[in-house]
């Protein structure tokens, strides 16, 4: 699997630049339901007023351009990866059979760095989780070192 040159974090906030909407969030506080989107929508003031009073991170799953530094706490220069993908996968159970169709897998750096074993656990995260069990709780927690080598 070939990455591109810019790949694209699938847990951004909307007010990153190019940030675009690739899912929207439904269901429940505690059993949240996400349904991805045929093409991203790209965030725009008026998409993040619909979301009004909550953040749209916690209404949308958000995509936008990785960073790949420092200036994420997730990522890990040295080894030129994503920490948050890399916990997730080991720490988050499997919630779909199969990967859900997604307008960014081609560019996304969590499937370009872990395969399939991301997108099977996708749709349960939330970048803005109000109410997150101890489990994503830890996966999502950059000071979690867990997934050094």
């Amino acid at each position: 699997m070939t990455t591109p040159t810019r790949t694209l974090c699938p847990s951004a906030q909307h007010d990153v630049p190019e940030a675009q909407v690739f899912a929207v969030v439904g269901g429940t506080v505690d059993q949240p339901d996400t349904a991805y989107l045929d093409q991203t929508l790209p965030v725009t003031p008026e998409l993040v007023e619909m979301t009004a009073p909550v953040l749209p991170a916690e209404v949308f799953r958000i995509a936008a351009p990785c960073i790949m530094s420092t200036a994420c706490w997730h990522f890990d220069e040295p080894r030129q990866a994503c920490r948050l993908a890399i916990r997730t996968v080991r720490m988050a159970p499997v919630v779909v059979s199969k990967p859900p169709r997604c307008a960014i897998r081609g560019q996304c750096q969590w499937w370009h760095q872990e395969g399939v074993s991301a997108c099977l656990r996708c749709p349960q995260v939330l970048t803005n989780d109000v109410r997150p069990n101890e489990l994503m709780k830890s996966a999502g927690d950059p000071r979690n070192l867990s997934d050094a080598a």
